[in-house]
């Protein structure tokens, strides 16, 4: 009876509008640039720029997208997160974020494989290097 009323909250939650998130609220994304910067080998920054993100995830896959795209183009297949920094100014929603590239699959959580990412990102409309 527990689960029921559980998964029954859960489709009811799924179901309810979220202030700002109506389809007339939607903005396009703009996407407004990369800047690519080698840190030290193998460890790359990229400095992403948008305006009209949904949420921190738009920012996020547009670095993603970024970041394997500049693997392909260095000879590697992987990439693996370290790290990302957003902040939004004036409209404008920035990201600092930092992958590592690599030949073979790395280790740790965030692993990427470039080839699938970029074709996704070309699925999806969202810019790479």
């Amino acid at each position: 009876m527990i689960r029921a009323a559980l998964i029954s909250s859960l489709l009811l939650g799924a179901c309810a509008q979220v202030p700002g998130s109506g389809a007339a609220d939607r903005s396009t994304p703009e996407y407004k640039g990369v800047e690519t910067s080698l840190l030290n080998g193998d460890l790359v920054r990229f400095n992403v720029a948008m305006s009209g993100a949904r949420s921190e995830a738009d920012l996020d896959d547009y670095a993603e997208c970024a970041a394997a795209q500049y693997a392909l183009i260095r000879g590697y297949g992987f990439a693996r997160h370290v790290r990302t920094k957003m902040k939004q100014e004036g409209g404008v929603q920035t990201a600092d974020a930092v992958y590592t590239i690599s030949p073979s699959l790395p280790r740790g959580l965030r692993t990427i494989d470039a080839e699938v990412v970029v074709a996704d990102c070309e699925a999806n409309g969202i810019p790479t290097v």
